[in-house]
């Protein structure tokens, strides 16, 4: 019996659970999970295959750490080199319970402070293991020889980011990703020197090879050639990031896409809490419809920087250096003393767009509005001087000054809210596993351990906790089944996944109409953003669905897309990801409709208190909403993870 239509857009089906969770206390979880986890001789090790697709830190430390323990991997990435992964974009630092500063820190109080982050909509046992084994990827990393920032004695240095009021960051100046990504880019490349990882860059993944209901390899199509290729395995990993760049201009790399994820969602996987996204609140202002991306001004600025916008609307307009101190509103300090500018991601955000929406954004006008407040420096120049700063933020400031042409340490930075993050990914379970069994996902691409928002520096954290750590030990009570039963490039489901690529590409190929990819994209980006970005409503969402149906409507019947399918094509590829973008844009708002609450980055206006500060309804939305595709023609099906909370009190958010 078909489900009822749920307000003609989705239907519900059964609830799902995380059932790979041992049932013991959660500080003993992971360690008894990875006691219970079945494991694989090395002999045995030899014989079994896996494909990672991704290369950023979740991808690459998975690669190397898999690859170092015997297994045949394969390891995919679009861009030229694994180096230029978007991991490698990561400017502030990377989270960790080592409480080097003895100012309180602990496991639980990570695992407490990215519960709350989350507003309370992450899976617990999940976000425990995350802190658990925070401390080791931070050892891991220096005996790579990641050169992190040190205190004069030559101990790590930590310091602070939103949403926490102890330092536990570390960090390597303003490009910490890069520096993490290039230690586990050399493992990955040991491993590929050894034999047994082998790396095919140029390469996008495009389908999802799925025999018997178990996942058993993927057609990526190379990037140069044009060539369609199959690949099987035992087991695939995907490790693909966000979907950010559904929204056209984000911080992302260009590249980045959800088409990977989107393709293993068709087949099966469930893709849960679609609508949180995380708008970072420090980034370099829109300045004009020429742009195609926007640029990310590092969290840990908001250690020394003080955020301030004029106290009058008359202000806004003048030289920031000529407005004295009392006509300057540090709204940020005032509303929140006890966390002051280091407040979580989505609260700066929301606030920094209110004061805008009063009329008192500072920098030019693009369109009706000035949509920008200051980050000024100049008391921390003053307290430390500017050697010291420039020292912890050079090079940042000199990236600044660079895009905008103006000096930071003569003048406030301007900032402005940006996409950044997706919290939302495919639903997993505390094995990483999806529900097609032997797919696996990590890092970003994932949902598991930020609820609705994340918490700055937590990123880099999620992705090496799950490659260098989490993975490798729950990949193998999969694997110790193998190796499964052989298929060849001749069976039905191969041969299917193949022709539905090869039909894809010419379809695209042959409509032949009067658009470009881009023009769709930015279109559909500007939908996004006005109607599920920053602040949603039941109105707004409801014709952001209409807007993206006749989009992808008119996409099918006119883009044009030049080139050929057996050559160099980057039109073919924009348009395969902008074509999988406009599915996943109607799903999220169908997903921030359905979720009539308030919580972290998703912000419904009909909820909120009577200060303006988003209101959950725990009664009602206590779950994990997670996805299934209902077909072409047919509405998404909703399944509900119930979340419980044990080992944490659940509570509204305060950071006053």
């Amino acid at each position: 019996m078909t489900a009822p239509l749920i307000e003609g857009l989705y239907r519900e089906g059964e609830p799902i659970a995380d059932t790979a969770a041992p049932k013991v206390p959660i500080e003993t979880m992971w360690t008894q999970r990875k006691f219970d986890a079945q494991l694989v001789n090395p002999t045995n090790r030899r014989k079994l295959d896996v494909i990672i697709v991704g290369t950023g830190l979740a991808g690459a430390s998975a690669g190397a750490t898999l690859g170092e323990a015997g297994y045949n991997v394969k390891s995919f990435c679009y861009q030229d080199s694994p180096r230029r992964a978007h991991s490698i974009a990561a400017q502030g630092g990377i989270n960790a319970a080592k409480n080097y500063k003895g100012d309180g820190d602990s496991i639980y109080r990570l695992f407490y402070d990215t519960t709350k982050g989350g507003d309370y909509r992450s899976r617990e046992t999940n976000t425990y293991r995350l802190a658990e084994v925070s401390a080791d990827i931070i050892d891991q990393c220096v005996a790579q020889g990641v050169p992190f920032a040190r205190e004069y004695g030559g101990l790590l240095d930590n310091r602070s980011f939103g949403g926490v009021q102890v330092s536990r960051t570390f960090y390597a100046r303003g490009q910490t990703g890069q520096q993490l990504l290039i230690g586990a880019y050399q493992a990955l490349e040991r491993q590929i020197g050894a034999g047994t990882v082998k790396m095919y860059a140029r390469h996008e993944m495009l389908e999802l090879i799925v025999v018997d209901g178990k996942a058993r390899g993927i057609i990526a199509r190379d990037m140069v050639s044009g060539e369609i290729q199959t690949h099987l395995a035992d087991a695939v990993v995907l490790a693909t990031g966000g979907y950010g760049n559904v929204y056209f201009l984000s911080t992302n790399a260009m590249g980045c896409n959800v088409t990977a994820s989107w393709r293993a969602h068709r087949k099966g996987a469930y893709f849960a809490n679609p609508c949180y996204t995380q708008i970072h609140p420090t980034c370099i202002p829109v300045s004009g419809d020429h742009q195609s991306k926007l640029t990310l001004m590092s969290e840990s600025l908001r250690n020394d920087g003080r955020i301030w916008v004029p106290k009058r609307r008359e202000d806004c307009e003048k030289d920031p250096r000529e407005i004295p101190e009392e006509d300057r509103d540090y709204y940020l300090e005032r509303l929140y003393p006890s966390f002051g500018n280091l407040v979580p991601r989505d609260i700066a955000s929301r606030q920094a767009k209110n004061m805008c929406d009063e009329g008192r954004g500072v920098g030019p006008k693009v369109g009706d509005f000035r949509r920008g407040v200051y980050l000024d420096f100049k008391e921390a120049i003053g307290r430390l001087g500017e050697d010291a700063v420039r020292a912890k933020y050079g090079n940042l400031f000199d990236m600044y000054k660079q895009i905008t042409g103006e000096d930071p340490y003569q003048v406030p930075m301007r900032i402005y809210p940006a996409v950044h993050y997706t919290m939302g990914g495919l639903w997993v379970d505390y094995d990483l596993q999806a529900t097609i069994p032997g797919l696996f996902v990590a890092g970003e691409a994932n949902f598991s351990d930020h609820g609705a928002n994340r918490l700055g520096a937590s990123a880099l954290m999620q992705g090496l906790a799950d490659g260098y750590f989490v993975l490798p030990n729950t990949i193998r009570d999969y694997l110790a089944s193998g190796p499964y039963e052989p298929i060849d490039e001749q069976h039905p489901a191969v041969v299917e996944a193949q022709d539905a690529v090869e039909g894809r590409i010419a379809t695209l190929l042959g409509i032949n109409g009067d658009r470009t990819v881009d023009s769709f994209h930015k279109e559909l980006g500007h939908i996004m953003w006005e109607y599920c970005g920053m602040e949603r409503t039941e109105e707004g969402l409801r014709k952001a669905i209409d807007l993206i149906r006749s989009l992808r409507e008119e996409f099918w019947r006119n883009v044009r897309v030049l080139g050929a399918a057996d050559t160099l094509n980057q039109s073919l590829e924009k348009a395969g990801r902008v074509a999988d973008f406009l599915e996943l844009g109607e799903l999220m708002c169908i997903d921030a409709l359905h979720r009539r609450e308030s919580c972290g980055g998703h912000f419904r206006a009909e909820s909120q208190t009577e200060d303006g500060e988003a209101l959950r309804h725990d009664d009602e939305f206590l779950y994990v909403g997670a996805w299934a595709w209902g077909g072409d023609n047919s509405e998404p099906i909703l399944h509900k993870e119930l979340l419980e909370y044990e080992a944490i009190e659940l509570k509204q958010r305060s950071y006053k």
